[in-house]
């Protein structure tokens, strides 16, 4: 089988800052990092590659610089790199973002399992995955926490409200992957790096991939967010001394003021 994992540079969200006049992300100086779910991703589709010898193509969208997540995911096992780079992307949200990559899975040829993190922590929407799925037409299973392979049988074990559920589907299909609590993140050998330079890796434009103007960038993006601000930061505390009965009936003044109970 050939898989494809959609990996994404997002900046280290414990950095980042907000500029409180214009609303928007304080990127200077922020280092960049793989989306930590992506990363997941990517660890999943290679032990199926290592189990089941399959092909695994690293596939990003972003400015030059992206190159990094893609080569890490290259020396990390992957086999082959694409990335995405061109204005014509620019501002693109959730939905332009799964079209080009739908486009450039398309052009990568005969495409079996697509893996991306169910998330990206920069926006936390959780619709790039599903996005691309329907681009494709392909079945879909969302927050994934395993992945196994039996010929053309796809089985995930996914996490739902209470529990888990198994699920099957044939191939191709669209995997979302959400990381196990246990999940410990590797990180390549300077030789697998070394290694990963003489890999095919490839950078696309928007017209290599046949997209279309009107359906990237801004311009082709449904949503667009003008404006992005912290939450109000509410800090109260309050010091009693006393019984615990009254004790007691001080936290409930206190949660019944601020309307947490009736």
């Amino acid at each position: 089988m050939n898989i494809v994992v959609c990996v994404k540079q997002v900046p280290d969200t414990t950095e980042v800052k907000i500029n409180m006049e214009t609303g928007t992300l304080i990127r200077a100086g922020v280092p960049s990092i793989i989306n930590p779910y992506d990363h997941f991703a990517l660890a999943a589709a290679l032990e199926l590659k290592k189990k089941h010898n399959f092909k695994v193509t690293a596939l990003s969208m972003g400015p030059p610089q992206a190159k990094s997540v893609v080569q890490m995911a290259m020396a990390l096992g992957a086999d082959e790199g694409v990335l995405l780079s061109d204005m014509a992307f620019a501002g693109s949200d959730t939905w332009a973002t799964s079209y080009a990559l739908a486009k450039a899975i398309k052009k990568i040829g005969k495409t079996d399992m697509v893996f991306c993190g169910m998330q990206a922590i920069d926006g936390d929407t959780a619709q790039t995955g599903p996005g691309v799925a329907q681009q494709l037409g392909m079945a879909q299973i969302t927050f994934c926490e395993s992945v196994e392979v039996d010929g053309r049988r796809i089985i995930a074990r996914r996490l739902i409200d209470g529990g888990h559920e198994t699920v099957e589907a044939k191939a191709p299909v669209t995997l979302t992957m959400i990381m196990d609590r246990e999940y410990v993140a590797r990180y390549p050998s300077f030789p697998a790096v070394h290694g990963s330079l003489k890999k095919p890796f490839h950078v696309w434009s928007a017209a290599d991939i046949g997209a279309e103007d009107q359906y990237l960038g801004l311009k082709g993006s449904p949503t667009q967010v003008n404006k992005i601000y912290p939450p109000a930061q509410k800090e109260k505390a309050a010091m009693f001394s006393g019984s615990g009965q009254e004790g007691a009936r001080k936290i409930l003044e206190i949660m019944r003021g601020e309307h947490f109970i009736e």
